[in-house]
């Protein structure tokens, strides 16, 4: 099977230059098979001048070496390899480019960098603040459109940025009906007047399966996540309806919890 990888050129990080022609001058150009050859740095040049290795004690410019003192035409330079190429490579000074690391935006311990190349302020799921309130009073009502629960049962939070969004939960216990196959539907509405929930269906309901007198449910769940976009005051409430006559929650003494938690829409 052939040989697959490296070409063999690339094996060994040692260049190997043409040899200078001396004539009497302190200073010569560098070159690898007749083109013009700048090498890392000084360290990395190996020269033998007359049988003797010289390291050290000569200076690089880009590809002019140059010894600081006259070297005679009689001399011979025996070899030149320059060590530092191949596998590891150095970059010569000035041939990286620091613009694409230069990022925008504050750098420090609660930002990351992005892909645009800004900093930014971890987020995107961030639970930023919570909000909630009880009621353990009995409510009830005969309406069949949606009113309020109760006027304890609602709360106020105030987003930090109207791309944020807001989780509600709400937990409404000792349901109440007065008669067989009759239902209670539940919503929450948004500053008493966006339904977040479906307009006839709302976000949750429980019914009775009694065939007569009074029948409960110990609890029935709300949840929803809206996007109020505003950075204003928002208001939460519970509301809920009848299908017949009076239902009613909160009986004997359950308690009837709402909360929004906003979360970093970023």
């Amino acid at each position: 099977m052939p040989y697959v990888g490296r070409s063999t050129d690339k094996l060994s990080n040692i260049e190997k230059l043409d040899t200078i022609t001396f004539d009497g001058s302190s200073s010569y150009t560098l070159q690898k098979n007749s083109v013009n050859f700048t090498p890392n740095s000084a360290n990395s040049l190996q020269v033998s001048i007359d049988g003797v290795v010289q390291a050290g004690n000569f200076t690089v410019s880009g590809s002019t070496i140059d010894f600081g003192v006259a070297i005679p035409s009689t001399s011979t330079n025996d070899f030149i390899f320059h060590y530092g190429t191949g596998l590891i490579t150095t970059p010569a000074d000035g041939t990286v480019s620091l613009d694409k690391l230069s990022a925008t935006g504050t750098k420090d311990a609660t930002t990351f960098l992005r892909g645009d190349n800004t900093f930014a302020a971890a987020g995107g799921g961030k639970v930023l603040q919570v909000v909630s309130a009880t009621d353990s009073t009995n409510r009830t009502t005969t309406s069949t459109s949606f009113v309020t629960a109760s006027n304890t049962l609602s709360l106020n939070i105030t987003p930090s940025s109207s791309s944020n969004k807001i989780l509600l939960m709400a937990q409404l216990g000792g349901c109440r009906y007065n008669t067989p196959n009759q239902e209670i539907t539940f919503t929450i509405y948004r500053n008493g007047t966006t339904n977040i929930g479906d307009a006839t269906a709302g976000l949750s309901h429980s019914m009775t399966s009694a065939n007569n007198g009074y029948d409960f449910t110990d609890s029935v769940s709300l949840l929803a996540y809206d996007s109020p976009a505003t950075t204003s005051s928002t208001s939460y409430q519970v509301y809920f309806k009848t299908t017949a006559s009076t239902v009613g929650i909160n009986q004997d003494g359950a308690l009837a919890h709402i909360i929004a938690i906003e979360i970093d829409g970023s």
